[in-house]
């Protein structure tokens, strides 16, 4: 269930923290703390909310120290993890019928086939989880420890259904276990991957229905387009989310949030923004994400991105020196990206060209920016017109932070064409800043 324990490895050590001052360095490892084992970042941080902390360390020399601590309860000692999860990181279980690792093709770096099915990670990092590996004691720990909110991949509550979408005869009994949590102050955030002919229509209701019950404490349900790639050979076939398809789940989902608006339960049923730009469908209102509870599964994404961009609009100066950007994007922002870009050129002086990048490498039905590769974007860019400055979306940096997914690297792909390029966090008033070469704040 875990891959090889990693240990509570120290990776780093802040300059005049606790810790430094107590000794401790990189390639140490702490072995105890109050004469309790620490498993996990989460035991780490439970067991030092404490004025006296007692942690056994094992040098990277191969001595074993003893230090003493007194501190404040919510004083941290300054250390980071080469790993989050001390005993070895949770793997999946399941043999999903859409896993996005199943349509990878072979020969990239090995991170990106890692299959992570974590609660720990769910609550530290907002991970989505099948919560099908857990153990009788992990669900006693998340209730003891109050691990709120988790993150979970429900894709249907009919038992059948999610026993064959996940192809786990484990996965059936999703909705005992989330009740047996919320019943228990657990806070959950849900998400349905739409696979047409498996989990929509009636299956669809039902899971809206089951789920809704839950609310308040199932915070939100969002509900994501399956991503097909090209390299599905000898996987089950599943038809691709088209025009038809997202018109059909939005129709349905927005008569289910006016039904359940009627009963008081708002700010609770989403749909991806991709599912909106399939179909060729205007965003819902700003004011309808609520608090965009699931802005890393693409839902409320555009509409915040867009209003972060017309709030810095009323700021925009009206000249700027003779400047010329080009925005790189994927298909679904395409036009999305354009619109902005053609607000962006009533400042006198300013050039903005949209350069929309069609995903050669995982296929046309991916779409999103997101998965964007280096060398797809460097076929793009290839004999376009130079630019002062190439804008990409960070986003298609999310994997490792610093290179696309076939490991080209920003610096890289800027050799290549010649001119610079700057990597632009998903922000609307950054993005706008950085397309102007202005200080907008």
């Amino acid at each position: 269930m875990a891959e090889s324990a990693p240990g509570a490895v120290i990776e780093r050590v802040e300059e005049g923290s606790i810790a430094a001052e107590a000794g401790l360095a990189p390639g140490d490892e702490i072995i105890a703390i109050n004469g309790t084992p620490v498993n996990d970042l989460i035991d780490y941080r439970y067991l030092c909310a404490d004025e006296h902390v007692d942690v056994e360390v094992r040098k990277a020399n191969g001595e074993e120290w003893l230090i003493e601590i007194d501190k404040d309860c919510d004083e941290e000692l300054g250390i980071g993890f080469t790993s989050e999860t001390f005993d070895g990181l949770r793997r999946c279980q399941n043999h999903c019928v859409f896993c996005f690792l199943d349509q990878m093709p072979v020969g990239m770096r090995r991170s990106l086939y890692v299959r992570d099915d974590d609660y720990r990670l769910s609550f530290l990092h907002g991970n989505f989880v099948t919560l099908t590996n857990l153990r009788p004691e992990d669900i006693d720990r998340i209730i003891t420890l109050r691990l709120s909110p988790l993150y979970v991949s429900v894709h249907a509550t009919d038992p059948a259904v999610r026993r064959r979408l996940l192809r786990n005869r484990r996965a059936g009994e999703i909705v005992p276990l989330l009740k047996r949590l919320c019943g228990a102050g657990i806070e959950v955030n849900c998400q349905i991957v739409l696979c047409p002919g498996y989990n929509d229509g009636e299956v669809l209701d039902r899971t809206i229905a089951d789920l809704a019950e839950l609310w308040p404490r199932a915070l939100s349900l969002a509900v994501v387009p399956v991503g097909l790639t090209r390299y599905r050979a000898g996987l089950p076939e599943i038809k691709a989310v088209g025009q038809a398809e997202a018109e059909a789940v939005i129709a349905q989902v927005e008569g289910w949030q006016a039904r359940l608006a009627e009963r008081g339960v708002t700010d609770f049923l989403y749909l991806a923004d991709e599912l909106y730009l399939i179909a060729g469908r205007p965003l819902p209102r700003y004011e309808d994400y609520g608090n965009f509870p699931q802005l890393e599964n693409g839902v409320g994404l555009v509409r915040l991105f867009e209003e972060e961009f017309r709030v810095a609009e009323a700021r925009f100066p009206a000249t700027v020196e003779p400047r010329r950007v080009r925005i790189v994007t994927g298909v679904s922002a395409g036009p999305f990206i354009k619109g902005l870009a053609a607000r962006l050129e009533r400042v006198a002086g300013m050039r903005a060209e949209v350069t929309v990048v069609e995903n050669e490498f995982f296929g046309p039905s991916v779409t999103v920016a997101g998965l964007l590769t280096g060398r797809d974007i460097l076929a793009a860019l290839r004999g376009s017109a130079p630019v002062d400055q190439i804008l990409i979306p960070a986003a298609a940096l999310r994997f490792e932070g610093d290179r696309f997914l076939d490991d080209v690297t920003p610096d890289e792909l800027a050799r290549e064409v010649g001119q610079k390029v700057s990597i632009v966090p998903v922000n609307g008033e950054t993005f706008a800043a950085a397309a102007l070469g202005v200080d907008l704040r």
